[in-house]
């Protein structure tokens, strides 16, 4: 798949909140997972490996109280790297209902995603 083919099937499958169909179908076997610098490490934290990256969304989704709904912008491709914006308006256990607004860069090799990467604010 072209970058672009993948950067449009994704976008498609997150907004439908289908994540880990999304991992499955477009992720490459050994891809890496990035959170901001600085975050505090644990189940949220970087991984390598896709087995990694479903344990870290099981992890994510175990703190979801409820989901409202999701934003997901299109996708801006340049390469072999596209990007786009994700908004999700959740509950989330022991936290209250919140806003989690992040942006979302993505490297495609192989016609797999082998790369993502989030930056979000953390306060």
């Amino acid at each position: 798949m072209s970058t672009e083919s993948v950067a449009k099937r994704l976008v498609e499958l997150c907004r439908a909140g289908q994540f880990e169909a999304a991992q499955k179908e477009l992720y490459a076997q050994d891809a890496e997972s990035l959170e901001p610098e600085g975050a505090p490490p644990g189940a949220l934290g970087n991984v390598k490996g896709l087995d990694a990256i479903y344990k870290k969304g099981e992890a994510f989704q175990e703190g979801v109280e409820e989901m409202h709904g999701i934003q997901v912008s299109d996708a801006i491709v340049a390469g072999n790297w596209f990007t786009l914006s994700m908004t999700m308006d959740v509950t989330m256990k022991g936290h209250g209902r919140m806003e989690m607004a992040e942006i979302c860069l993505y490297h495609v090799k192989n016609g797999k995603v082998d790369r993502e990467q989030f930056f979000y604010d953390m306060e």
